[in-house]
């Protein structure tokens, strides 16, 4: 073939670009691998208890079998379709049975508040060796961790402190345990998150564990996280402030509706203001490998059976709402969240499950379809089909039966949507 650009051309551009190359690769290594969970669960420091998981697990249970014992009574509370109300109501069991919480953390701020040292010190050092306790018995939630307090002054050092004795005992063994989660919250600086980084580096130097291994949540829940006094999305140089440590954005609800002046009565995941600073966190987070959290609703599943079904109803439409704005992670704060939190998630995947899996099956077969589908539509169809396998939702044998693609051919899509082609 004839052509008439120079190769000093070619080969001056490829050098030029390579720093810009490794810039984006650096700053957008893309999503994590391996399986997210879909909530967190907060419990606070001086309640957790050994049986702390599976007390959660049986509450949840016991509130389901007084509000919505059989498929078809949980049909008619959340309004589910008839063909999806015994798998959904079925697995939702199950899960409450097996693993009724995927991420624990327990907390040392706003849900603990404010304690004696000694108090806190003393909470802080159990919390650890009920975590390692938990991870020898295999009763630990896949991932477990801690919210400190903030770094902002009045609490800096004390948050400092519960954060260095909790990781300074779950190291007796040499190192962390595996699914470890750290949460910084009311996060108003890029500075106060390099600062985090720079205590989490000294602390792996200290203990000559691998730079970089300790990563954390970034809470945004201030106004100045989403947008900086210059105008620019301060959340995005949160991440990068982070080098390469944050692991997740959570929204908290009611810190941030505060922050603006948003009434009570009005202070929701669904608000407009919730739906901006979410869109703000979900564009800085693309790529970088940080996952975005829905925060929570504080309208809780208690009292009599029309005032639970009522609860249940609107969990279970705000999360419903959060799985469709690609949020697949959200806070649990009661027992009785966690039926209509699975209730939600299995629902949204199984009712997505033949779509997805026919897009994705004539994609890979080249075989074209009523939707024109690229490789950046076939990486999320793959995503998609694995989220819901690794929470419960979906069976891999189903899955491959009707796309004809193991978990790795599942997974050779989710990172790259070019598989095949």
């Amino acid at each position: 073939m004839t052509t008439s650009i120079p190769a000093p051309v070619r080969e001056r551009i490829a050098a030029d670009l390579a720093p810009v190359d490794a810039e984006l690769a650096r700053r957008y290594p893309g999503p994590p691998p391996g399986r997210r969970p879909v909530h967190t669960v907060y419990v606070p420091g001086d309640t957790l208890t050994a049986g702390t998981v599976r007390s959660w697990g049986d509450l949840a249970l016991a509130a389901l079998d007084e509000h919505a014992p059989d498929a078809r009574s949980l049909a008619a509370v959340l309004g589910l379709p008839g063909a999806l109300a015994e798998p959904v109501h079925t697995r939702v069991r199950a899960k409450l049975r097996e693993e009724p919480v995927e991420d624990l953390r327990i907390d040392f701020e706003d849900g603990y508040g404010i304690r004696a040292d000694a108090e806190e010190d003393a909470h802080a050092a159990r919390a650890a060796r009920l975590l390692l306790a938990a991870r020898r018995d295999g009763t630990a939630a896949p991932w477990t961790g801690i919210r400190m307090k903030c770094m902002e002054a009045a609490v800096r050092d004390r948050g400092i402190r519960t954060l260095d004795i909790f990781l300074t005992a779950l190291t007796a063994g040499g190192r962390l345990p595996g699914g470890l989660r750290l949460t910084l919250p009311k996060v108003s600086h890029t500075g106060q998150v390099a600062a985090f980084a720079r205590l989490l580096e000294a602390f792996e130097r200290t203990h000559g564990l691998t730079p970089g291994g300790i990563g954390f949540e970034i809470q945004i829940e201030t106004s100045q996280a989403v947008l900086g006094a210059d105008g620019t999305a301060t959340v995005a140089r949160m991440i990068d402030a982070a080098g390469g440590r944050a692991t997740g954005l959570h929204y908290g609800t009611f810190d941030y509706s505060a922050s603006l002046g948003i009434s009570a009565a009005h202070q929701a995941s669904d608000h407009p203001a919730a739906d901006h600073a979410k869109a703000v966190m979900q564009v800085a987070a693309a790529g970088t490998g940080a996952v975005v959290s829905d925060g929570s609703t504080n309208v809780l599943p208690i009292g009599p059976a029309e005032q639970v079904h009522e609860a249940w109803r609107l969990h279970y439409r705000l999360t419903r709402r959060a799985l469709a704005r690609g949020y697949y992670q959200g806070w649990d704060m009661h027992p009785g969240h966690l039926p209509t939190r699975y209730a939600a998630v299995f629902a949204f995947h199984r009712e997505n499950l033949g779509p997805a899996a026919a897009r994705l099956a004539a994609y890979a077969g080249r075989r074209g379809g009523a939707v024109l589908d690229e490789p950046a539509t076939a990486k999320a169809l793959g995503g998609q089909l694995l989220r819901g396998i690794d929470c419960g939702a979906l069976d891999t044998a189903e899955v491959t039966a009707l796309t004809g693609l193991d978990r790795a051919g599942l997974e050779a899509f989710a990172l790259s949507g070019a598989a095949a082609r």
